[in-house]
């Protein structure tokens, strides 16, 4: 299992993913599922993945081949746009899921993968796209300003109560950690570290990273601090009384 968030602020772009893939409860291991691309001063191209690792760990080796060849074709780091980004991924998608479908006795739904793609390119806005198993794929937009990527229904609650479009880097890392914690808290496959990469709007330039492990200050306090308020909060509702019946 999975869980990634890709988010939209009017500052920029944020992601944030978590790293365990596991093949039952007691095979559990880390692996990365956010990667980032670059050509200096003219594009910034971020992908998360989640789903079959088989799959996704394919297509990211598809499109790194792709982008270094140098043979002309097109690819993540000369497409003219975000949207023929997110159209190259998904062809890579599509037809990695069925090829590898086709080999094997399992169905090729068995091979599924989703993923988050966002970024810049010069000349055109901030944009990001969340891709589907058939290669399909939807844009971020102000009704769905965050695309959400494996275990979304323990997290989903907190984004959408808290998330704003004039968030700070600063405030969407603590809204997302908040959001993590709980998804981490709630399913056991989905766990730290977690990995997080930061766009600037109009820089073409990549933005800080970082990887949140278990021992992570700023992440032990804020899970911490997050408990005991949903305490606090509890304890200071009104008490149900069977008087009121």
């Amino acid at each position: 299992m999975t869980y990634c968030v890709g988010m939209r602020l009017n500052q920029g772009l944020v992601f944030m993913s978590d790293t365990r893939t596991n093949a039952g409860v007691d095979n559990v291991s880390v692996n990365q599922k956010l990667f980032r691309w670059e050509v200096p001063q003219e594009r910034v191209v971020t992908v998360m993945t989640a789903g079959n690792l088989a799959t996704t760990q394919t297509v990211i080796n598809l499109v790194e081949e792709q982008a270094q060849s140098g043979d002309g074709s097109q690819s993540i780091l000369n497409a003219p746009s975000m949207f023929r980004v997110a159209r190259l991924i998904g062809k890579i998608l599509r037809e990695t899921i069925q090829e590898i479908g086709s080999e094997g006795s399992e169905e090729s739904s068995a091979f599924r993968a989703s993923i988050v793609v966002g970024g810049q390119i010069r000349g055109e806005s901030p944009r990001m796209f969340m891709i589907y198993p058939e290669g399909n794929f939807i844009e971020s937009g102000p009704d769905t300003p965050y695309f959400q990527l494996g275990e979304t229904k323990y997290g989903k609650p907190i984004l959408a109560r808290a998330y704003r479009p004039d968030l700070t880097f600063e405030h969407a890392i603590k809204l997302l950690i908040v959001s993590f914690d709980s998804t981490i808290k709630s399913n056991l496959l989905v766990g730290l570290p977690l990995d997080l990469s930061v766009y600037e709007a109009e820089t073409l330039v990549p933005g800080p990273t970082r990887r949140f492990a278990e021992s992570d200050a700023y992440y032990r306090t804020i899970s911490k601090g997050w408990s005991q308020a949903i305490q606090l909060a509890f304890d200071s509702l009104p008490d149900f009384s069977f008087g009121d019946i």
